[in-house]
């Protein structure tokens, strides 16, 4: 039974979805940029086959595992009950938009060829 006099609180896997988006978007942002600095400084476009870009192409695809595992942390969260689902409800919203985000940055890559 809950008492309505007692505030509810914040879900903590709403918080933690809330903080894998942030922290994983601004990394993703950050290895996209130095994959656009490395093919424009790189005669000939990057290597396939470097060391550098293999893991390169390994951290962004674990940053994406993280951030599915963010938005299934918002989706938990939301299910939470007598919790406020604001941070919730933000962590799911932008692991979802980083997720789209890079899944359409890898859709152009391949389309052009890449």
């Amino acid at each position: 039974m809950t008492d309505a006099n007692v505030p509810l609180k914040h879900s903590g896997f709403g918080i933690v979805s809330f903080i894998i988006s942030l922290v994983i978007g601004v990394a993703e942002f950050i290895m996209v940029a130095i994959a656009g600095y490395m093919e424009m400084s790189t005669p000939g476009g990057i290597d396939d086959k470097s060391a550098s870009a293999i893991i390169l192409g390994l951290l962004l695809i674990g940053g994406l595992m993280v951030n599915l595992a963010g938005a299934a942390f918002g989706i938990v969260g939301l299910l939470t009950p007598n919790t406020k689902k604001a941070f919730s409800i933000l962590g799911l919203l932008f692991n979802l938009i980083i997720l789209i985000g890079m899944a359409g940055l890898m859709l152009i890559g391949l389309l052009m060829g890449g």
